[in-house]
């Protein structure tokens, strides 16, 4: 049951939007928030940094994203169905440290739409002395740290129980720590299951209100309507004066300035299907950086990119189908009927063409069983990239996976970690007797207990 008390406003979406992060604060009590700093203290005293172990460890941080404040807002940002990945870590910052060079974290490649966030939670009062986590507010659209974004750090301080959500791509680092106490931040990963296909937030500004830079309206209103449920396909623009125009953003993606660049490429999302012609020629170019910026404005375009798209996705150059598979998962349910040609992306000889191919699967396949059969193969590939996005992919399929049930039992007792934790999500998406009684079996083997140390083994 969602209580829409709790979820965002259309003001904190749009800060979320422009900014790539929210600040939040639940009603814990401080003691609340001081036992969890006492028990991180103590494992890392006795154990060192629990790493992904650290919800068993600390079992009482769950109820903090339990909580209705940070559940809502998860919910507006990435939709009811959301998933807490398997990775996460506690973050120290010792009393007098230099801190982090800025960087982000982000295991895939950069994409703007909000499919992925991280929750950091400080459990003591962080002031900026302590080195709390800076951020470049913005940046999460950019692939440099300097190329448009032109505002300065931004240091995430608040008091215990301060959870901070922010965008998986924004830059940000751990500031130097002053004081003479530890700092402790708990760093979670969310991820998005289901495509939008209306508000998740309480939704009462049905248009994007365009102030601010005007650069960057193309892209924030596309987020906006992205966010909204709003069909991609769109064509604002028609005859001669829109092909003139088209060739000027065309040239214009090719700027050095990555905000030219995605103003042009967003521009020309707006402009619909008159557009593809010229994208797909860019998206042949050699250049990753040209590439990536026409396939922005094909994934905005939406359906009528599609067919092109599909086209590309067997060319001759690795390059291309690497970019076509991407733009494809990225476009999301518009590009259904690309589901055979990512199947078949999954056989490719390129490492990256496969990984986009499953990651992709995951997307635009959630209405639909017919990617299962193709994924299960994936689940066997020798990359373990392949095999970590399959496995996400199945569980972003969810019930019409049922068929992948023996294959995911062998995914349990995979090498990679990733790949067992999202085997075992999607047997509990799933939900059939079947699937629950594989879970069982390997939940039962696997139980981790937080109160097992050295001085305490039984």
């Amino acid at each position: 049951m969602i209580d829409r008390d709790f979820l965002l406003s259309d003001e904190q979406m749009r800060h979320f939007i422009v900014n790539g992060y929210i600040i939040l604060k639940t009603d814990h009590p401080a003691n609340f928030h001081e036992a969890i700093f006492n028990q991180t203290e103590t494992a890392f005293e006795k154990e060192g940094n629990p790493g992904n172990n650290l919800l068993p460890r600390i079992p009482m941080i769950q109820e903090l994203f339990d909580d209705p404040t940070i559940h809502g807002a998860l919910i507006s940002l990435l939709g009811p169905n959301y998933y807490m990945h398997p990775h996460r870590h506690c973050h120290y910052n010792p009393p007098g440290s230099q801190g982090q060079n800025m960087h982000i974290d982000s295991w895939t490649r950069r994409r703007h739409r909000t499919r992925w966030v991280m929750a950091l939670y400080y459990p003591q009062d962080t002031p900026e002395t302590l080195g709390p986590t800076g951020i470049l507010p913005g940046s999460q659209y950019y692939n440099t740290q300097s190329n448009g974004n032109g505002g300065s750090e931004m240091p995430l301080c608040g008091e215990a129980g301060t959870v901070a959500i922010i965008h998986y791509d924004l830059w940000h680092r751990a500031t130097p720590n002053r004081s003479d106490q530890k700092r402790y931040m708990m760093k979670f990963l969310f991820t998005r299951m289901e495509e939008p296909r209306h508000p998740a937030w309480n939704n009462e500004q049905a248009v994007w209100d365009a102030a601010g830079d005007e650069k960057h309206q193309p892209m924030w209103t596309h987020l906006w309507d992205w966010h909204a449920g709003k069909k991609n396909g769109a064509v604002t623009r028609r005859g001669p004066a829109g092909a003139a125009s088209i060739a000027e953003q065309i040239e214009a993606l090719r700027d050095k300035s990555e905000v030219v660049c995605l103003h042009a490429a967003y521009t020309l999302g707006a402009m619909g299907e008159p557009a593809v012609p010229a994208l797909m020629e860019t998206l042949a170019e050699e250049s990753a950086a040209i590439r990536r910026n026409a396939s922005y404005a094909l994934t905005a375009i939406g359906a009528p990119a599609v067919p092109a798209l599909i086209e590309a996705s067997s060319d001759g150059k690795e390059w291309v189908r690497e970019s076509a598979v991407e733009a494809l998962g990225d476009m999301g349910l518009p590009a259904q009927e690309a589901i055979p040609a990512l199947s078949q992306g999954l056989g490719d000889e390129s490492e990256q063409v496969r990984r986009n191919a499953a990651d992709g699967l995951g997307i635009i396949g959630q209405s639909s069983p017919a990617a299962v059969a193709p994924l299960m193969g994936a689940l066997r590939d020798a990359d373990e990239w392949v095999r970590r996005n399959a496995s996400l992919a199945l569980a972003r399929i969810g019930p019409d996976a049922k068929n992948a049930v023996p294959a995911l039992e062998a995914a349990l007792k995979d090498e990679n970690r990733y790949v067992r934790a999202n085997a075992a999500e999607t047997l509990h998406r799933i939900g059939t007797p079947g699937a629950k009684e594989v879970l069982t079996r390997f939940l039962m083997t696997s139980r981790w207990c937080p109160s097992t140390t050295r001085e305490s083994a039984y």
